[in-house]
């Protein structure tokens, strides 16, 4: 179920109900996990025993990492549990790549392949849930976290519902503490829980569902339509990528935090940043700031020679390219984004802060971001790379088809900026001050614009696939 159908209203409803019955602290906990196994359940319940298996692995191995302090035993814990759940992810999620690649490698130099491809289904949220469960082991490996005693609350950890297949990647050391003390109603922060709910629910059904159709029309067959649609199905994805992931990451904040759970932010108005730095700080920020923490700092950060730290960032970007699919064009995505960030940090170093060069280029940011960005979406969205090949053709002067999107599109997108502006600048301060009357009034016709205003079809999150 995804958070904009009815079933997940009725599902949450009956949920937030009997959690604030109950008066057992141990029983609420007891409850969430069991809704949220059952809330996976209802994407395909044969996969819950994969969250089963990463649960107790890392369970086990933060425990005894906690009993024995002999350096090469616990060395041996937390390799076992890099193993099971990365492990797991290159089994169900990468697999099927590698063998396909090593084939065509093969028949490239002339040799006979003829190695079977396995159509293994991607389990959703795997990417997420397994890196949640790595951050407790590492950190207690390092000695940030104490091993956890109770495997219930180790488990709700794991599944807890709202985040459990789409983000944003919790880590142990912000949820773990959440879980020892009874929460109370009284500190629920309705109005701002509700409202996000609301925000999020608008990205999603009405923004990124009404436009996904014609992005889809156009990068499914790029040479079939103009080049103004082709501009315009870059702006689309642009602005339907964002609504689609922060809607959500919007809906499992809120969702949380009625019932008593605060989550960490997941994006800060990134199409607003100067640089693609700025951007990767305020895009998807739970992982950004993952990889930075888990993998770009172990490897030496920018501690080390000029090169060393170029080394670093193209590792780091590759292999978040590929946590985002198992695709050629996700690993071009990535060095992509490693040249990009390695040319700011140059950029920075080689020309002075003053210089009326550096002030235009910081002054004109958003928009050049902006442009690098949609050009980096081409890839990231490429189902073929001679359809990319062909968009780009096109996009840059190359010979196009004569189809063409409704040019009424160009307003909505307007519409859609500036209403992402005016939430930039203003954000929920001004609906704050409402009395609580008007305020549900208001909270009631916006409910009633989104509804009416919302897609036929539900459509899953881009980013279940992940």
């Amino acid at each position: 179920m995804i958070f904009t159908e009815p079933r997940f209203v009725l599902f949450f409803l009956a949920v937030f109900a009997l959690h604030w019955a109950l008066p057992s602290h141990r029983a609420r906990k007891v409850l969430l996990l069991l809704a949220s196994y059952a809330f996976y359940a209802a994407w395909d319940w044969r996969f819950l025993s994969l969250i089963w298996v990463s649960t107790a692995t890392d369970w086990t191995a933060g425990r005894m990492l906690a009993r024995d302090p002999a350096p090469i035993s616990r060395r041996f814990w937390l390799v076992a549990s890099l193993i099971v759940n990365l492990g797991l992810l290159a089994v169900f999620k990468y697999l099927g790549f590698f063998v396909e690649s090593a084939a065509v490698l093969l028949e490239t130099l002339g040799l006979p392949a003829s190695m079977p491809v396995l159509e293994i289904v991607l389990p959703v949220g795997i990417s997420f849930y397994t890196f949640q469960t790595l951050s407790y082991t590492i950190d207690v490996y390092r000695g940030l976290l104490a091993p956890s005693d109770d495997p219930v609350d180790f488990a709700l950890f794991v599944a807890f519902f709202p985040q459990l297949v789409a983000g944003p990647i919790v880590r142990a050391v912000e949820f773990m503490p959440q879980l020892v003390e009874r929460k109370r109603l009284a500190d629920v922060p309705f109005r701002a829980s509700l409202g996000l709910f609301l925000v999020g629910y608008f990205k999603k059904a009405c923004v990124s569902d009404n436009l996904s159709p014609f992005a889809d029309r156009v990068l499914s067959d790029p040479g079939a339509f103009d080049a103004a649609s082709n501009w315009m199905s870059l702006a689309i994805f642009h602005v339907q990528l964002y609504c689609d992931f922060s809607g959500y990451s919007d809906m499992a904040i809120a969702s949380a935090a009625m019932l008593g759970y605060t989550l960490p932010k997941n994006f800060d108005f990134p199409y607003f940043t100067t640089s693609v730095r700025d951007f990767w700080r305020r895009w998807h920020m739970t992982l950004s700031f993952w990889l930075r923490d888990y993998l770009y700092v172990p490897l030496g950060g920018n501690r080390g020679t000029a090169v060393r730290t170029t080394w670093n960032l193209v590792v780091v970007l590759v292999l978040c390219g590929l946590w985002h699919g198992a695709g050629w064009n996700f690993v071009l995505f990535g060095v992509i984004h490693a040249i990009l960030l390695i040319s700011v940090q140059w950029w920075v170093r080689i020309v002075p802060a003053e210089s009326v060069v550096r002030r235009t280029v910081h002054l004109l940011g958003p928009l050049i971001t902006t442009f690098v960005l949609m050009m980096s979406w081409t890839v990231f969205r490429a189902e073929s790379f001679e359809k990319n090949g062909t968009q780009l053709s096109i996009l840059f002067g190359g010979s196009a088809g004569a189809e063409a999107l409704p040019a009424i599109l160009w307003w909505a997108l307007a519409l859609c900026v500036a209403l992402h502006f005016a939430a930039w600048r203003l954000g929920a301060t001004p609906l704050r001050r409402l009395p609580d009357v008007l305020w549900a009034a208001v909270y009631g016709v916006a409910w009633a614009v989104a509804l009416g205003l919302a897609a036929v079809e539900y459509k899953p999150f881009i980013y279940f696939q992940f």
